[in-house]
């Protein structure tokens, strides 16, 4: 296989195993229904709607993969587009693993998606495809800041905590996903690096690679809270005024 094919081909990895604590009592974040739909089914369209991106590996929680495949089987997604659902691990890190370890010797360029983030644009998306296929080995999109940010000293829950640094704003950047990597680079960061991190950016970080920005949108905002829930309702409802989407 030549160097050519391999890098040309795209996949997604949607670890979707989580519980999702802090939207409240009931089905796993990545199956909360956003309009009616799961936000899953949502995350998985938004990938799927570049056509760059070939396979979509969906990481379930680890006993109910067949409950997830069933969920994919009933929504319709591009043609173009093939699915793999494999059963995750106890934490993040080990479900990215397992999702890259299911994916075909013919894919170059992986992204890894957070399943509630379903509002993605296929812009954004495309861009980290292109940064990646133009030679970055990770790449993430990223949104400035709006507000001051304070780093302080924890203290116990409710406590007063002390203000140790504000950081210059101009800097920092919220990061969002896809996260798009080499997947070499992406699999040698999960061989090697081994702490607790919060996203697979900073493991290639610790790998000493580079890992660039792109611009992120305001629309790939993570759904955590029931607040966000509403917010995202009213996305979808702008969209489906605007775009009839």
């Amino acid at each position: 296989m030549s160097e050519q094919t391999r890098t040309g081909r795209t996949a997604v990895v949607i670890p979707a195993a989580g519980r999702g604590v802090r939207l409240g009592p009931g089905a796993p974040k990545a199956l909360r229904a956003l309009n009616g739909t799961p936000m899953l089914i949502h995350a998985v369209r938004a990938m799927a709607a570049s056509r760059a991106v070939s396979l979509v590996v969906v990481v379930a929680p680890p006993d109910g993969a067949p409950e997830v495949k069933n969920l994919l089987d009933a929504h319709a997604l591009p043609e173009r587009t093939d699915y793999l659902v494999v059963p995750g691990g106890d934490t993040r890190q080990e479900s990215v693993r397992l999702g890259l370890e299911a994916l075909p010797e013919t894919i170059g360029t992986v992204l890894v998606h957070d399943a509630a983030r379903p509002l993605v644009p296929v812009d954004t998306v495309d861009a980290v495809i292109e940064a990646v296929r133009d030679g970055a080995p990770a790449v993430v999109p990223a949104l400035p800041l709006a507000d001051t940010v304070k780093q302080v000293e924890p203290r116990a829950k409710g406590e007063p905590e002390p203000v140790v640094a504000t950081p210059e704003r101009a800097r920092l950047r919220a990061v969002q996903t896809p996260q798009g990597f080499d997947r070499d680079t992406l699999v040698r960061a999960h061989e090697t690096v081994t702490d607790d991190v919060t996203d697979d950016a900073s493991m290639v970080e610790q790998l000493g690679e580079p890992v660039v920005v792109v611009p992120g949108h305001e629309e790939a905002f993570k759904v955590t809270r029931p607040l966000d829930l509403v917010l995202a309702e009213a996305v979808l409802a702008r969209r489906r005024a605007n775009d009839g989407f």
